[in-house]
């Protein structure tokens, strides 16, 4: 098999039927998900062994390959005809290797997102903390690459992004921007920074929290005039604050919990619920750091900032449940898909 051709052809398929990931399974034929649907290419062959080296020899190279043989783990990037790039992960499994590949999609604007005026507005900040969360797949990087694309589009500003691996590039327009790519350019995320205090960096964009260092710096980096940007895998604001605190020894949550209360912007949590016409259409929770949620970080209260949540709509807060009734009554998505994603299904019920 030609592998740099046949790889050319199966993602050219990819961007062809909008889809969003490639897996390349040995045994399986390649298979692309389009709205969130699995669709095996049978006009293709079924993979062997030799079929998923050969993907991965083409896309890492001999060196990355070698070092993927002894860590058996690889997370990537690869671009693809100069124009479309694609963020990898290959693995073993019985002792083959297999590969995922997402496309990574163009830069978007906020509005482009169907996100809402009050991420513009944070975008805006000067310095504070700010985090995207949700699970996997919920177009976390594509909101952060947004509110980049906007900073960079109005300010002039130094951005430095920490990322593993680089999704989004940009082009340099009013701002000063430099990514970082783990394993590459620095060693870890918190190594990177770190160093970044001696850099004269504006914003700081960190792909993913992975550790509790990680986060001690970036919190620290907000308290000290720097607009911070990241990522969890959290499934809600509350549950956020939760995670953030409880990465860190009891001894250190006193503390943590005081530089939260001050340092912190506000939380996105979101999810990508299919949309009638076609696509997917994000449905969010926005909590907003109010002096009544601070002193509730403060107080060891978070269990009640689901509450001000609900009630605070006047004041920029979005509850999750509220909005997808919203999208529901809108005509954007069913009853039954937003019903899927409800927190308290109960309460989404009687909005309807």
């Amino acid at each position: 098999m030609n592998y740099e051709s046949e790889l050319d052809d199966l993602i050219m398929t990819l961007v062809k039927e909008a889809g969003s990931d490639l897996h390349l399974t040995v045994g399986s034929f390649p298979t692309v998900r389009v709205n969130r649907d699995l669709i095996p290419l049978t006009r293709k062959k079924e993979l062997n062994a030799e079929d998923t080296l050969g993907f991965l020899r083409q896309m890492v190279g001999e060196k990355t390959l070698t070092n993927f043989v002894v860590n058996q783990e690889l997370d990537f990037s690869y671009e693809h005809r100069k124009e479309y790039r694609l963020r990898g992960n290959a693995s073993f499994q019985h002792g083959v290797i297999s590969i995922s590949l997402r496309l990574i999609p163009k830069v978007k604007s906020l509005a482009e997102l169907n996100l809402p005026d009050q991420i513009v507005q944070i975008s805006r900040e000067k310095q504070g903390f700010f985090l995207v969360v949700g699970p996997v797949g919920q177009g976390k990087s594509t909101t952060l690459a947004a509110m980049i694309s906007l900073i960079n589009s109005e300010s002039k500003r130094h951005i430095v992004t920490i990322e593993d691996p680089i999704e989004f590039r940009f082009d340099q327009d009013k701002a000063i921007i430099e990514q970082r790519e783990v394993g590459v350019d620095t060693k870890g995320f918190n190594d990177a920074l770190v160093h970044i205090f001696r850099q004269d960096v504006d914003v700081i964009m960190i792909g993913e929290m992975r550790d509790k260092e990680t986060i001690a710096t970036a919190v620290t980096a907000a308290e000290t005039g720097h607009l911070v940007l990241s990522t969890l895998h959290t499934n809600s604001a509350a549950q956020t604050i939760d995670r953030i605190i409880d990465s860190f020894p009891g001894e250190q949550q006193d503390q943590i919990r005081l530089q939260l209360a001050s340092s912190l912007i506000g939380i996105l949590s979101q999810r990508l619920v299919p949309r009638i016409s076609g696509g997917l259409v994000p449905a969010i929770e926005l909590l907003l750091n109010t002096s009544a949620v601070a002193n509730l970080i403060r107080e060891k209260r978070t269990h009640e900032i689901d509450v001000l949540i609900e009630t605070g709509s006047q004041e920029g807060m979005i509850d999750l449940d509220r909005y997808l009734a919203n999208l529901v009554r809108s005509g954007e998505v069913t009853k039954e898909d937003a019903y899927a994603f409800a927190r308290r299904q109960s309460i989404f019920e009687r909005l309807i």
